[in-house]
């Protein structure tokens, strides 16, 4: 999911394409057969052991676990739980879960990772993998590669600046504007397009006393979701990129015009959102008080089980003709080893097999609510309609971010732009003084 990490040492801003973001038709590899379209890249070798073919002979050994779900917390905990009781059985060695809550984990992993960590944690594909391999916080793991099931681009997506593999990709998600199917049915609400019809549905939906979008920002990664697919609706994906690497001017008028944007949309969203959890606005729109809620596809996680299966989505409407609703976040989740921890060899083995179909499936069938798996080879047999659609979507897509706490550095990204998002939050009319102030830290920290 995409959350805020902590507040990781800086480095050069400057990555190749690699680690900015990932070629959809590469990615989709990956979906091939949740699509029913046939994998360029099959799985050419056995699952039967904890190392498979053609990568690390890392003996299988007793490894500690780091999972950044609280036991018991949904989901989320239930696939990672299943997955190492998995390899337990499988290995014949001990798996010690750490299970730790999303925001606790993402806040202490510098320090986490700086002391005795575990030996294998869940983390994230981009910059913030890559901010990691840097500063020699997690390990080199290319002797892992190639896994059989994940594509090029998966590599691709779990290599650093120095062409190195240090993450193994176990799925993704993208990022939209969930809603229910049987509230727009009973309304007769369809999904829009364009600015106009988005506005037009807002203000039925107001007259019929439903707050248009649910909205929370008392966790401080989620207002960066809104604020990603409104700059590359306006700005475009290229622009988006170059801005969280430095390269673009945070008070530029492309920027400020994100924020003005975005003010005439306040209105639309539910207010107090500063106090509110990501989950607390899932069950908003699953109780039918707001009609839409833009998040990833983990909103499942936070609303009843009968409401997930109502649950449809759509891209964001379009805002500029001239450049389209073709490009998305599609954040890319999966496992590191730690450079600290105690079983190297042990930990390579058992992130090899983490990135399996056969570890995706064991996953995927202990859990109430399904993953879309990175592997091409894993079963779809657990996947509905949200899931065969979301692989459409990101095939659809022409670009693909990682999510703007992802994408640029974390200092930048979880000491300045959360706490100037929510300060917009607060008062929408201080645009310049905001976006000049991200701009004098921006250059401060990013040089």
């Amino acid at each position: 999911m995409a959350r805020p990490t902590s507040r990781e040492a800086q480095f050069s801003n400057t990555l190749p394409a690699s680690v900015r973001g990932v070629d959809r038709r590469s990615l989709l590899l990956g979906a091939g057969a949740l699509l029913g379209v046939p994998a360029l890249l099959s799985a050419c070798g056995s699952d039967s052991e904890p190392s498979s073919s053609g990568g690390s002979s890392a003996a299988a050994g007793p490894v500690k676990f780091g999972m950044n779900e609280a036991k018991g917390s949904g989901p989320g905990y239930e696939r990672l739980a299943a997955m190492a009781a998995a390899y337990a059985t499988k290995a014949g060695v001990e798996v010690s879960q750490n299970a730790v809550d999303h925001n606790t984990f993402q806040e202490s992993i510098n320090t986490y990772l700086q002391g005795t960590p575990d030996d294998v944690f869940t983390w994230f594909a981009g910059y913030r993998m890559a901010q990691f391999a840097e500063n020699q916080l997690i390990t080199d793991i290319s002797d892992v590669w190639p896994i059989d099931g994940l594509s090029d681009a998966f590599k691709k997506s779990s290599t650093a600046p120095d062409g190195k593999q240090y993450f193994v990709p176990v799925s993704y998600y993208p990022w939209a504007v969930f809603h229910r199917k049987s509230v727009f049915e009973k309304n007769g609400w369809t999904q829009p397009t364009t600015l106009d019809e988005l506005n037009a549905l807002m203000k039925d939906m107001q007259g019929k006393n439903v707050t248009p979008f649910a909205f929370a920002a008392k966790d401080a990664w989620a207002p960066m979701g809104t604020f990603d697919i409104l700059n590359m609706r306006l700005n475009g994906y290229d622009f988006h990129m170059e801005l969280c690497q430095g390269k673009q001017k945070w008070d530029s008028a492309e920027v400020k015009n994100v924020f003005s944007t975005w003010a005439t949309l306040l209105p639309y969203h539910q207010e107090n959102s500063l106090g509110r959890t990501w989950q607390e606005a899932a069950t908003s729109m699953a109780n039918e008080e707001c009609g839409m809620y833009l998040l990833g596809t983990f909103v499942v996680d936070g609303v009843p089980p009968e409401a997930a299966e109502d649950l449809d989505f759509f891209t964001f409407p379009t805002l500029d003709a001239s450049i389209g609703n073709d490009a998305l976040d599609a954040p890319i989740d999966g496992f590191c080893v730690s450079a600290g921890g105690e079983n190297q060899e042990a930990g390579k083995a058992f992130i090899k097999w983490l990135g399996s179909a056969e570890a995706a499936d064991a996953g995927n069938n202990a859990a109430s609510a399904p993953f879309i798996a990175a592997n091409s080879a894993a079963s779809t047999a657990k996947y509905g309609e949200l899931q065969k659609k979301s692989a459409e979507v990101v095939q659809n897509a022409k670009s693909i971010a990682q999510f703007l706490d992802r994408d640029t550095n974390a200092d930048l990204a979880n000491t300045v732009i959360t706490a100037s998002l929510q300060e917009f939050i607060k008062n929408p009319s201080d645009i310049d003084a905001i976006t000049a102030s991200i701009q004098q830290q921006a250059t401060s920290i990013l040089g």
